[in-house]
């Protein structure tokens, strides 16, 4: 198309109502300035005097919000025009416009373009009432800004304030969990002291003492582990989850005792080998099996199996116990998240031992999955991939 014909067209978009003769002007006091992808024909901040109109290409108009974030705000084509406060006062320019496609632009200085006001009153006049229009458009546009600042800025005061109150949360549970066992192993180690236990009395409260202890040393890991977790992944090794699984039951059977509850464990034969970190599999299993004994109050039988399909080694544990409202199905996964009282019967913990399971299946590329009826009982399903998942297993540190 004939340059003279593209400038006519950008000028009668850019300022409607200039006679063609009197827009010739403009031509006459600018310069034609190709420009290629890529580069910036403004740059945001810097002192510059210079008034574009885009003839041909396309530009785009960003600005940066934040340190690190370089928002898009429009983009422009042929008979738009940019920079134009530029020729009203000494301001930094508002934005960097930078050249998307090849470009060819009509560059018009400060002084050319009062030149250009003084010859022609239709130009002042259309300039006047497009700069007013651009101006209130920036107006809205900083308003706009403004608003999403804001909604940026309450945003992060929630999130502050939701971490506050998971911190007082953290230290109230922690604070409560550490004195009960504390204050009673305290007490009697002092009739034990005052000579005021012997033979079987002594060896009980020596037993209950041994207890509280025991509560406070498995409380403590299980802060660490999270933090641990929090951390770092362990390298995986090939680990057996029908020993894993057998060994999780082992440790958690005083509980099944105490509560009169029978179980059952059916390990299929010929597992593979899994990648995975044998320690922490382990405790993710004794949480999930220690939580069937624990609200399985009235007795009853808890059924552990473990077996394969083509894709996933899987672990079941079925529970007869007190089972878990549907509201609440989704909370079991929370941090400090516990059921502490039911029908009578009062249950020990913090919530840790769930979202301990959760986290670390998930970070073996597995999945957890729980299905509930109140009153009649609870099944946790555990399915390990045969074939993990590519970022299985692999080391990761976060940032401190």
């Amino acid at each position: 198309m004939d340059r003279d014909i593209i400038i006519q067209k950008a000028l009668k978009k850019a300022f409607p109502g200039i006679p063609e003769e009197e827009s010739s002007i403009l031509v006459t006091e600018g310069s034609f300035e190709p420009h290629q992808p890529g580069a910036r024909l403004t740059i945001e901040g810097n002192i510059e005097h210079t008034f574009y109109i885009l003839l041909e290409g396309d530009v785009k108009v960003t600005k940066m919000m934040n340190a690190d974030e370089d928002r898009l705000l429009k983009y422009l084509g042929p008979g738009d025009f940019f920079g134009e406060m530029a020729l009203i006062h000494e301001a930094p320019r508002a934005a960097t416009i930078t050249a998307i496609t090849d470009v060819s632009v009509l560059a018009i200085d400060k002084e050319a373009f009062d030149r250009a006001l003084n010859t022609s009153p239709s130009i002042a006049k259309a300039m006047v009432r497009e700069v007013s229009r651009r101006l209130r458009e920036n107006d809205d546009m900083a308003i706009e800004d403004l608003r999403l600042k804001a909604s940026e800025l309450a945003a992060a005061y929630h999130q502050l304030a939701e971490l506050e109150r998971a911190r007082r949360e953290f230290l109230t549970t922690i604070a409560h969990e550490l004195r009960t066992p504390l204050a009673s192993a305290s007490g009697y180690m002092q009739i034990i002291n005052l000579g005021m236990m012997e033979g079987e009395t002594l060896k009980s409260g020596l037993g209950t003492v041994a207890r509280n202890i025991d509560q406070i040393v498995s409380l403590t890991n299980d802060i660490l582990f999270l933090q641990e977790m929090d951390l770092i992944l362990s390298d995986f090794e090939p680990v057996d989850i029908g020993n894993i699984v057998t060994s999780a039951v082992d440790a958690e059977k005083k509980i099944a005792e105490e509560n009169g509850v029978g179980y059952k464990l059916n390990i299929a034969p010929n597992l593979p080998d899994l990648p995975g970190d044998a320690k922490s599999l382990e405790r993710a299993f004794r949480a999930i099996i220690n939580n069937a004994f624990k609200f399985s109050i009235n007795g009853g039988e808890v059924s552990i199996t473990v077996d394969q399909n083509p894709v996933y080694v899987w672990a079941a544990v079925r529970d007869s116990g007190i089972g878990i409202p549907p509201d609440v199905l989704n909370s079991i996964w929370e941090r400090f998240w516990r059921t502490e009282e039911y029908d009578g019967h009062l249950f020990g913990g913090v919530g840790l031992g769930l979202p301990i399971a959760k986290q670390v299946i998930e970070q073996h590329g597995g999945q957890i999955e729980v299905k509930s009826t109140p009153g009649e009982g609870t099944t946790f399903t555990i399915r390990l991939r045969i074939q993990p998942l590519e970022n299985a297993g692999k080391k990761k540190q976060n940032s401190p």
